[in-house]
């Protein structure tokens, strides 16, 4: 006899059950098909002892200090600024595109001021920006769009940049001084001792039931509960009524390496070249020392998990109309699959952390357990 069911035991459903818990003092049980917690942030050590990312790397960084400051009650971190290099014309230069990068590339020594009129001769006069083409274009020209973004966008998405929505290439800035981290957000860090520790932690809790290798659809008739908090596919708890939304999904391919280091830094990406966007070392993101070394290189594909919603007005549309049916049933929709949203981890901390906050809002005195709205998910 629950108060919540929550389905998905990622970054959204995680941070539900833990605040409900021990905030709410509600029973919880939380359930993921996987047969681990954790979702895509799930990390484990593998046969050779080298801690690694199961789903591609995830890279901790925020301007959030609430975000911080809430999963620190479950993990200490181990400072890191992540940096990635991309192989261009035979060069491996830095991104997000700084003054190193076309220092190196044009063979130049031009200064920061300088550098801002080399973007301004390169770019296009775009009035509308409407597309990730666009924003490219309009901030440094055609020819580094080449050179970095084209290819790399329609290997991530098999759609020409012109294509996808601006928010896509909008994540990555131009920067006219050397700074060569990737993010620049005020709090960089990863979790010291992994993702997985830091999610046992926060769900190990006496109000928490948690059960793996379970489908919500196998036990919602069997398992009585009052309401419920959904982190999966939004499509998929309504039966597709309206059609399937479209993601793009990765195949990892994982090698490890008998020697203690392959490259020069966490991140390395493929614009141009072969059928990978980018191939990450993992000892540079935990800091793991070891004799020998793992590396992940991502494929893109259209079919598998959904990790990636495709930003395309089309897209967003059909969204709303499945956001126009949560509005009629008894569920909380959070995360990234049950939003459609491109977020970033902490992105869904801060969405998880306020949808609690308006559920305390919403019911301060409820009692824990209604018998006449249990299981009453429509």
């Amino acid at each position: 006899m629950f108060d919540y069911l929550v389905v998905g035991a990622g970054f959204a459903g995680s941070v539900m059950a833990e605040r409900l818990a021990s905030v709410a003092d509600k029973k919880v049980l939380i359930i993921d098909k996987r047969n681990h917690i954790g979702g895509n942030a799930y990390d484990f050590y593998n046969n050779d002892g080298i801690l690694i990312h199961k789903y591609g790397p995830h890279i901790f960084h925020t301007n959030s200090k609430e975000v911080f400051n809430y999963l620190s009650k479950f993990t200490e971190w181990r400072n890191y600024q992540h940096k990635v290099l991309a192989c261009v014309d035979g060069q491996q230069v830095p991104i997000p595109i700084n003054l190193t990068t076309i220092n190196s590339l044009y063979g130049l020594n031009l200064s920061s001021a300088e550098v801002e009129g080399f973007f301004a001769s390169k770019a296009e006069d775009i009035s509308r920006v409407q597309t990730s083409e666009d924003v490219v274009v309009k901030a440094v020209g055609r020819e580094l769009y080449e050179k970095f973004f084209k290819g790399y966008t329609k290997k991530q998405w098999d759609l020409d940049p012109s294509e996808l929505d601006a928010s896509v290439t909008a994540r990555v800035p131009t920067r006219t001084n050397k700074d060569d981290r990737y993010f620049t957000d005020n709090y960089q860090a990863m979790p010291l001792h992994g993702y997985s520790k830091m999610f046992e932690k926060m769900l190990d809790h006496p109000n928490i039931k948690i059960m793996l290798n379970t489908d919500y659809h196998e036990i919602m008739n069997d398992i009585r509960y009052k309401k419920m908090v959904f982190t999966g596919p939004v499509d998929e708890y309504f039966d597709f009524c309206y059609g399937k939304l479209p993601y793009r999904s990765i195949k990892f391919k994982f090698e490890t390496l008998d020697q203690e280091k392959f490259q020069q830094t966490g991140t390395i990406n493929y614009p141009n070249d072969y059928a990978f966007t980018r191939i990450t070392e993992f000892k540079y993101l935990t800091g793991q020392k070891h004799s020998k070394t793992t590396v992940v290189y991502e494929f893109p594909k259209a079919d598998g998990d959904p990790y990636y919603p495709i930003p395309r007005p089309e897209n967003a549309s059909l969204y709303k109309k499945y956001q126009a049916l949560t509005d009629q049933t008894n569920t909380y929709f959070v995360g990234r699959l049950a939003t459609y949203k491109y977020y970033n981890m902490d992105q869904v901390v801060a969405q998880a952390l306020t949808t609690f906050k308006k559920i305390e809002a919403e019911s301060p005195n409820e009692p824990l357990y209604d018998e006449t709205t249990v299981n009453n998910r429509n």
